[in-house]
């Protein structure tokens, strides 16, 4: 188990001990015990606090003082902290995956054997679901921001899969025994391993799309590709320069 985990079941912050906050005014950004991470603004134990996977206060040093003067030194010299913060979030997304696989597996081994083109109805609803949520999400996103005709635009769109996931189900429920609809009622999000309703209502979507914890995710696994990227264009462009020298 990574450094940066504490053991399941370690839920609530611990409260900052007198010997902690002597260590963090000791230490430098570079220390081993500083959480790297954190100095990169990408710690998932950062991201999602406060949401039901909170992961408690991460066994690293966080400090606000430390990024600051991380920056500041960063404009001079490459510390390749990326290498680290890459793999705490490969560790932390692959476990993500982990429990993905497994909720998937357990709603398969519970659920009955269904056609292969009634699975594929029930999972045009599921998309036509989530699709309305992730489109309520960012109506309300462009109408916060001020930005009402654009807010409309997309909410004519919701009115447009409302009528298509009403004729989906209707579809869906003709082609299959109604016990075997009940069982059919969940799925996982891809993104965060939340389980989804195939009759969740639009505002359940939308908490659920727009909320910290699923925005959460997609941050962290958006800041993983970045740092992916970045770390294979750094070492390609330095071999190809040790090439041509």
């Amino acid at each position: 188990m990574p450094a940066y985990f504490k053991p399941q079941g370690s839920i609530r912050k611990a409260p900052h001990s007198p010997s902690r906050d002597r260590t963090r005014q000791r230490i430098k950004f570079s220390d081993e015990r500083v959480c790297k991470s954190h100095l990169l603004n990408c710690c998932p134990h950062d991201i999602l606090s406060g949401t039901r996977m909170d992961l408690g206060e991460c066994l690293k040093v966080h400090d606000l003082a430390l990024r600051a003067d991380y920056e500041i030194a960063s404009k001079q010299q490459d510390f390749f902290f990326e290498l680290d913060a890459m793999d705490h979030l490969k560790s932390f997304i692959a476990d993500c995956d982990r429990r993905t696989d497994i909720a998937k597996k357990r709603l398969a081994d519970t659920q009955e054997e269904i056609s292969a083109e009634v699975a594929a109805k029930a999972e045009r609803v599921h998309e036509l679901n989530e699709e309305i949520g992730k489109l309520l999400a960012k109506a309300e996103q462009l109408g916060a921001e001020g930005n009402v005709e654009e807010s409309q635009k997309v909410m004519d769109e919701v009115e447009k899969t409302r009528i298509c996931k009403r004729e989906a189900e209707e579809i869906y429920r003709s082609s299959m025994p109604a016990s075997s609809f009940q069982q059919q009622k969940l799925r996982v999000c891809e993104v965060c391993s939340a389980y989804l309703g195939l009759h969740d209502n639009d505002r359940r979507l939308a908490d659920h799309f727009g909320g910290k914890l699923h925005l959460g995710f997609i941050e962290i696994r958006e800041k993983l590709d970045e740092l992916k990227v970045y770390i294979f264009s750094f070492f390609y462009c330095t071999e190809m320069l040790c090439i041509v020298t």
